[in-house]
């Protein structure tokens, strides 16, 4: 099953390590210096010009990728829910 990001990026849930809210993920110190560390490596895929609601980070063929997206971390576990979850979501 696929998680749909925005404009025409999905992943698959099997690659999904995790969703995380800016609002609150951008207050930790650590939370800002994985996110730096991530665009200095070019790790960091955005997929919204308007302002970023949450980050997906993923591994994808054993490169992690975090995606930026305007959908909110809500949203995106709503959508997670109308699909039935794999092992490693529950």
């Amino acid at each position: 099953m696929y998680l749909h990001l925005g404009r025409d990026i999905a992943v698959a849930y099997d690659n999904i390590i995790g969703i995380f809210d800016f609002d609150t993920s951008t207050h930790s110190h650590l939370s800002r210096r994985f996110f730096t560390r991530a665009q200095q490596k070019g790790e960091v895929v955005v997929v919204t010009d308007d302002l970023p609601k949450s980050a997906v980070v993923c591994m994808e063929e054993g490169r992690q990728v975090v995606y930026i997206t305007q959908v909110s971390s809500q949203t995106l576990l709503r959508r997670s829910l109308s699909e039935p979850l794999p092992d490693n979501l529950l």
